[in-house]
């Protein structure tokens, strides 16, 4: 849930409305503008604010009880979200503005709705809606205090405090709590354990039940393999770390760390979640465009935060290993009606040989459809779609002792019905792409121990934790063809 814009204004009967305070964030303003399109409407300037709003909220003219663009019985009146009627062509309208009124002042909000502006949505169904009123409620709570009308100097150092409490509980226009009661300034967003806390806005509930938290290290690799010297290997591994907590209280303190073997290297290109509430700033400086920096930070990487009810991503990452998990090799030779196959996979030794699936995707694009298939594994077994010109080569959850694997063989084209075409690969410009999975390991090391999960809660929940390692774009080219050549950062 996003913020548009919020104003603060105040009246006295018989005088017109003054805006005594209003904030704008224009990314959201951005998103809003994106969502809308054509039937786009900007925020007006402050000076038109209170005449429209007050106009509205049928605080002006008390001597015209019947306002045509307000009390027309053909409006819906949906309190408290009211529209603010706009002057200019077509006579456009702002909706939802919620509203809050106190005394001589009025607080206003107009929240980011994303979805389709025609027709309206039922405001029941608008998240923004109730998160919304409960930040303007904070903020009466923050300005006015158990009064009814606070002093006026007590009031204007309140509102000189707003920007700051701003900065704070709705960073960029998207709220992360409810302000402090009474005019407090807060030291941080997040509360210190224990004694009462107030729903956030950004929280729209509360876990009940048995308290369990899991966390989620996936690393995925990516590869470019051409068995040539004229062109070098490259490969890249990113990780993240999904967490889903289902703690009890308005907002616990859980820490998750990440840890490193001593040989490690370290995490680079650090990316957080924004329920992240303090990080050591040398974290966040590590990346990978700055090759041998022997500064970097290693870790332990610890990450506290209070957390969503929602599954979320806590952080993303970056890192150098030296050799890719499987090394490979592909030559594909054209002879007269068919194709002579040969491939060789290696798993390197550091890469523990325990799979969850292994194959090996070997298509054949711009040829009639296949006719016989001569090829032999070493190991697995060997899956042939003719009418997709593709052989899937099964390894299974390990790969032999020796940790290498070969196929060979010749595949015969018949008949004059074309296969599967791609401009890319003509001639012999030909691919593997490998799919595999291993449980229980990253290339870079990282974990996340059990134990070193922290949770500041009244019930002690119970911890799982768990890594992988998935394959993504893992590709082996034919060293006898032309193949495409990648550019990136990590050339080894």
């Amino acid at each position: 849930m996003s913020i548009r814009a919020l104003w603060v204004v105040s009246h006295e009967k018989g005088e017109s409305g003054k805006v005594r305070f209003s904030r704008r964030f224009p990314t959201v303003e951005l998103r809003a503008k994106s969502l809308a399109g054509t039937q786009y409407v900007a925020v007006p300037e402050d000076r038109v604010i209170p005449k429209l709003l007050l106009t509205e909220l049928g605080l002006v003219d008390a001597d015209k009880p019947y306002v045509e663009v307000r009390d027309d019985c053909a409006r819906q009146h949906r309190s408290p979200a009211v529209e603010l009627r706009l002057d200019g062509p077509g006579r456009r309208t702002l909706w939802p503005l919620l509203t809050v009124t106190q005394g001589a002042l009025i607080l206003a909000c107009l929240p980011l709705v994303e979805a389709p502006p025609e027709p309206r949505p039922p405001l029941p169904s608008l998240a923004s809606v109730s998160q919304g009123l409960a930040l303007l409620s904070g903020l009466q709570d923050f300005l006015c205090g158990p009064g009814a009308k606070p002093e006026p100097d007590v009031l204007a150092s309140r509102l000189a405090a707003l920007p700051s409490v701003l900065l704070q509980v709705c960073p960029l226009g998207r709220p992360l709590d409810t302000p402090p009661p009474a005019g407090s300034v807060p030291a941080a967003v997040a509360p210190s354990p224990g004694g009462a806390q107030k729903q956030p806005a950004w929280k729209a509930g509360v876990h009940r039940g048995r308290a369990v938290v899991s966390v989620a290290l996936t690393e995925k690799v990516r590869s470019m393999q051409y068995s040539k010297s004229s062109q070098q290997d490259i490969w890249d591994v990113y990780g993240m770390v999904m967490c889903k907590c289902e703690v009890e209280g308005v907002l616990p303190n859980v820490t998750v760390t990440l840890t490193l073997p001593h040989n490690g290297s370290p995490l680079q290109d650090i990316l957080v979640h924004p329920c992240v509430t303090s990080l050591d700033a040398s974290i966040l400086t590590a990346c990978s465009v700055d090759e041998n920096d022997s500064s970097a930070f290693s870790g332990p990487y610890k990450f506290p935060f209070s957390p969503p009810l929602e599954l979320f991503r806590l952080c993303s990452y970056t890192s150098q290993v030296p050799v890719p998990p499987i090394l490979g090799s592909y030559q594909l030779k054209a002879e007269e009606n068919h194709l002579k196959v040969n491939v060789v996979l290696k798993l390197h030794e550091s890469v523990k040989n325990s799979f969850e699936y292994c194959e090996a995707h070997i298509p054949f694009f711009n040829q009639n459809l296949m006719g016989s298939v001569e090829v032999k594994v070493s190991s697995g077994q060997l899956e042939v779609s003719k009418e997709k010109n593709l052989l899937v080569w099964v390894l299974g959850q390990k790969f032999p002792k020796s940790r290498e694997a070969t196929l060979e063989g010749t595949v015969h084209f018949s008949g004059t019905v074309a296969g599967p075409t791609d401009p890319l690969c003509t001639g012999l410009t030909a691919y593997i792409k490998l799919y595999f999975r291993v449980p229980d390991l990253t290339l870079s090391g990282c974990c996340v121990d059990q134990h070193s999960v922290q949770v500041y809660s009244s019930a002690k929940p119970r911890i799982v934790t768990t890594r992988e390692l998935v394959s993504s774009e893992y590709y082996i080219w034919n060293s006898t063809g032309e193949a495409p050549v990648s550019s990136g950062l990590m050339v080894l």
